[in-house]
């Protein structure tokens, strides 16, 4: 290993040269145009600007984990980068994620490369949650909320004048010794913008708040973990992009190129590891503001290429010839060879995803004051899923996990948004039609696609005979309903009423995943329980029906004090759920594996979820010698069950709040944070989800901040306390990953996801 400086030396460095004495320091004032971007609407919605988004930036690289601050909104743990949001208990992509406009889409079994993963905290702009009912004009596919995320648009010198600026930044984070930095740089003039944006991060694994296991080994020869060390948590990222703008007269284009490249992102949850992830992403728009109304256009095209083997905490060689998987640890072994007594050197695994789409939309002002919204929307996405041979039960050819999987996406929708007194209504309607199909498939033990055939090794071949026997091209036809609607009485309270019917088609690793063998289905899972999934051709869309109410009370300047609250209630029709699988049978087990990992299929059943959200602030001081000072009380529960099965929902989150005191004093704000969460008792038993205690932690920060530059600095975990993940799924982090290995061999069932214990960690950030 090459030694490096360590960033929080060159950021205490560079902290050095700077007065903290610079109150008498000119500041200059900086004169430019910025570029208008997508503002969609507010109402309903939940806005994070620049200035919030900040200061949460020195302690995250991963861009969901932004929205946490946000009552209703969670974190279901991924990798250091690629958390998956939970709005209401619904997650992924029951959830509307755009980025700059676009539809990414995870081009993974596991949803390693989640949407919010290929922008990173330091270049996010905006961000607006949906957390129940939305727009037609921002949902579609999705019966959740919807997550809008704006990097900075284009900006722009006044005229005849020229702009130059730029920003750069470090990090670093004890917990897991992670740092990294950002770079851009503006140069413009009145009518053209040219921006670079660029961001690098890494981590190690971190560390819980004491022993969580009792086994070190990894399965790899020599190579440890600490009993409190959660294995399988390294990262390594890094993006770029560069944005072009042209203005003139009411017209904006931009283009945007940008590249990410993750040469390792490790998940403890999950039986395999990210080896590699490169994606390059094109991004043209144009807006103009035309003499009927204002037209916006977009066209993007996003590549990724994506590849899974076993990371350095998992086990690689496999086989007899290996130790077999009683054994501890995996020997290197040769020659690379096929059945149980061969010699299987990881399991490589790659994506090809290929996504682009085009949006055409129209807001027309009508004289009544009035606005009227028109839309359509095209989203063309191809898929293969492939497994090389690697030796053992994986030979000796590919194993097609989706080949050419297809995805079409078209829509239209309507919206008119009515201003009158003391209301203001949302009504809109939205139509999708959803074309699907996929290829034929074999496994690792044939070069051609069977039509028939009932043995061979797991299966394969009857798994693959039934699934190319079938009709596989699917097409949904889907309506979206929503009215919101705004009911001011006086300048102290508002209420907000959504209604709305919402509808998902599956995606197609739900619907195009197809073997029932333990080791291939243990592939295919992207909620992090450690259990295997089989997809079903013959699902059919969610439909979700909702209902919000919202009371916002506050003083007329709503600045000293305010409390929101929000209940909610969704019901879902052929929701998709799974039922636990007998491969040998082909068919639902009689009795349940219980407290032990499984293999699942997708089912459509019925389900229904419910809760509250609360967010209160109120000023408790202003104006004191030492400050301002203001508390922040945050409360959220949800409740989900199968109506189907009366069994609870998996990865709900339990009854959590936070209160945070924040202190300002001139360029200091401190803050103090605690964050409470109930015990995890409701779980889903076909899954069986494991419990969690309950717990509380608390956090120190404090940020000081002038006109070109800022300092953070803080402590997560103040106490080191050790704690368990609600939503963090099974640890399968270190040891045989693959399949179930026999004890004492691991991981077995039963360990839950530790978080983080304490980490120090400070930023700097410079503007020019």
């Amino acid at each position: 290993m090459q030694p490096r400086l360590k960033p929080l030396t060159a950021l205490i460095a560079l902290y050095a040269t700077q007065s903290l004495a610079a109150d008498d320091v000119s500041i200059l004032s900086e004169v430019l145009v910025t570029a208008p971007g997508e503002l969609p609407l507010d109402s309903g919605a939940t806005t994070l600007n620049r200035a919030e988004i900040a200061p949460k930036r020195a302690r995250t690289s991963d861009t969901a984990s932004l929205l946490t601050d946000i009552p209703g909104v969670s974190a279901q743990t991924g990798g250091g980068l690629s958390s998956l949001p939970v709005i209401r208990g619904l997650a992924d992509d029951r959830l509307r994620t755009k980025v700059d406009g676009m539809d990414l889409v995870a081009s993974c079994p596991n949803h390693m490369n989640s949407p919010l993963s290929y922008i990173d905290p330091t270049a996010v702009e905006s961000i607006q949650v949906y957390s129940g009912v939305t727009p037609v004009s921002l949902g579609g596919d999705s019966i959740g909320g919807s997550i809008l995320v704006q990097s900075a648009a284009p900006a722009f010198a006044d005229p005849g004048e020229r702009l130059v600026k730029g920003e750069t930044g470090i990090f670093y984070r004890s917990n897991g010794d992670s740092w990294g930095g950002n770079l851009s740089g503006t140069y413009a003039t009145d009518s053209l913008s040219l921006t670079y944006t660029g961001s690098y991060a890494q981590s190690d694994n971190y560390k819980a708040g004491g022993d969580f296991k009792d086994y070190g080994f990894t399965g790899r020869p020599g190579h440890i973990l600490d009993l409190d060390e959660v294995g399988s948590t390294a990262y390594e990222a890094s993006n770029q992009s560069v944005k072009f703008g042209w203005q003139n007269d009411g017209n904006l284009v931009d283009l945007t190129y940008g590249r990410q490249h993750i040469p390792y992102e490790n998940y403890p949850n999950q039986r395999m590891d990210m080896t590699d992830n490169l994606s390059d992403q094109f991004n043209l728009a144009y807006t103009g503001e035309l003499a009927w109304g204002t037209l916006k256009a977009r066209a993007y095209y996003e590549h990724t290429q994506h590849e899974m083997d076993f990371g350095d905490d998992k086990r690689y060689w496999y086989g007899g010839a290996s130790g077999g998987s009683a054994a501890l640890e995996g020997n290197p072994c040769s020659p690379i060879s096929g059945g149980m007594t061969g010699c299987a050197a990881g399991m490589p695994m790659y994506t090809d995803g290929k996504n682009g789409g085009v949006t055409l939309s129209a807001e027309l002002p009508l004289a009544s004051g009035d606005l009227v919204r028109l839309g359509g929307e095209y989203q063309n996405y191809r898929l293969d899923d492939w497994w090389t041979p690697s030796g053992a039960n994986m030979w000796p050819y590919t194993f097609w996990n989706i080949n050419d999987g297809q995805r079409d996406r078209f829509a239209l929708y309507g919206e008119w948004e009515i201003s009158k007194d003391r209301w203001t209504h949302i009504l809109g309607v939205r139509f999708e039609n959803i074309a699907m199909d996929a290829g034929q498939v074999h496994g690792y033990n044939l070069d051609s696609y069977p039509t028939t055939g009932t043995t061979s090794p797991v299966s394969q071949t009857r798994d693959a005979s039934i699934f190319n026997t079938q009709d596989r091209a699917k097409t949904d036809h889907n309506w979206d309903l929503s009215w919101l609607a705004r009911f001011t009485p006086a300048d102290t309270q508002t209420y907000e009423i959504g209604l709305a019917q919402k509808t998902r088609s599956p995606n197609l690793y739900e619907r195009y995943t197809w073997s029932t063998w333990q080791m291939a289905a243990f592939m295919n899972n992207f909620v992090g329980d450690g259990n295997g999934y089989v997809g079903n051709l013959d699902l059919k869309p969610e439909v979700a029906s909702t209902l919000s109410l919202t009371a916002d009370w506050h003083d007329a300047g709503q600045q000293r004090w305010g409390v929101k609250l929000t209940p909610y209630y969704t019901y879902v029709r052929d929701y998709i759920d799974a039922v636990q699988w007998d491969s040998a049978t082909n068919a639902p087990r009689v009795v349940p594996v219980v407290d032990n990992f499984t293999v699942l299929k997708y089912v459509n059943q019925s389900a229904y979820l419910y809760g509250l959200d609360l967010a209160a602030h109120y000023v408790v001081a202003s104006g004191t010698a030492y400050g301002d000072f203001r508390l922040q009380g945050l409360a959220s529960y949800t409740k989900g069950e199968n109506d189907d099965t009366d069994d609870t929902l998996y990865n709900i989150m339990p009854l959590n709040a936070k209160l945070i005191l924040t202190q300002e004093l001139g360029p200091w704000r401190n803050t103090l944070e605690g964050e409470f969460v109930a015990g995890k008792e409701d779980v889903s038993q076909v899954r069986n989800e494991m419990q969690t205690a309950g717990y509380g932690l608390a956090h120190l920060r404090s940020r000081y901040e002038r006109k070109t530059w800022s300092l953070e600095v803080g402590i997560e975990n103040l106490f080191d306390r050790f704690y368990e993940l609600p939503l963090g799924g099974a640890y399968v982090g270190q040891g045989t990953t693959m399949t179930i290995p026999p004890e004492p061999n691991e991981p077995q069932w039963g360990t839950p996801v530790p978080g983080p214990g304490r980490s120090i960690y400070a930023s700097l950030s410079l503007s020019f």
